[in-house]
C-alpha cells in the first residue's frame, strides 16, 4: 500500500477547502452551581422534617404516667402487656438514637426521622437514649412518643439499652 505524503501547506489548503462555509456553533450551555441546588434542596429537607415533628409532637400535652420514675405506655386498644414484654427483653432495638448534645427542636426532628426510618426498613423496636438526669429532653421524650400514631408502646430500657436514660419504644409497622 503506497501512502501519499502531503505536505503541511497541503494539509492546510485541503483543511480550510473542507471547512468553508461552515459556521461556527454558539455556546448554549449553562453550568449550573450543583451547590446551590443541594443546599436549596436541604434547606428544603430540613424544613419538611421540621414541620412534620411539629405536626406529631407538641410541647404543650404532657401525659400522665403512673410512675413517673418508671416511664411505660402502651397505646389504647392494644395488648397492655407490650410494655412488660420490652421491660422483659422480649424486643430487642434494632436502631438506636442518642439525644444528647441536641435541642428540643432537633431532638422532635431526629425522633420523627427515626421512627419513620424504622417503618420504612421494617424496625420493631427502637432505643431512644435521651440521658440521665432532671433534663428537659428525658421529660419531654415520653410526652412526644406517646403522641404519635406509629408508636404502640414505651418502657423504660433495660440496663443494657440505657436503663433510666433510655426509652424502648414498639413500632407498629402495618
Amino acid at each position: 500500500m503506497t501512502e501519499k505524503s502531503h505536505s503541511p501547506e497541503e494539509d492546510n489548503d485541503n483543511f480550510a477547502e473542507q471547512m468553508r462555509g461552515v459556521k461556527p456553533l454558539k455556546q448554549d450551555t449553562v453550568v449550573l452551581s450543583s451547590k446551590k441546588v443541594k443546599k436549596d434542596k436541604l434547606v428544603l429537607e430540613q424544613k419538611n422534617a421540621s414541620r412534620e415533628a411539629n405536626f406529631y409532637f407538641s410541647d404543650q400535652y404532657a401525659p400522665h404516667f403512673s410512675d413517673p420514675n418508671s416511664i411505660s405506655y402502651v397505646q389504647p386498644g392494644h395488648a397492655k402487656d407490650l410494655a412488660k414484654q420490652l421491660r422483659k427483653g422480649h424486643y430487642y432495638p434494632d436502631l438506636i438514637l442518642d439525644l444528647h448534645g441536641l435541642t428540643q427542636q432537633q431532638a422532635k426532628i431526629e425522633i420523627a426521622a427515626l421512627i419513620k426510618e424504622a417503618i420504612k426498613q421494617q424496625v420493631e423496636c427502637v432505643c431512644i437514649v435521651h440521658g440521665l438526669g432532671s433534663g428537659v429532653l428525658k421529660q419531654k421524650t415520653p410526652a412526644w412518643l406517646v403522641q404519635h400514631p406509629s408508636v404502640l408502646a414505651i418502657h423504660q430500657a433495660s440496663l443494657e439499652w440505657g436503663g433510666k436514660g433510655a426509652l424502648l419504644v414498639l413500632i407498629d409497622l402495618s
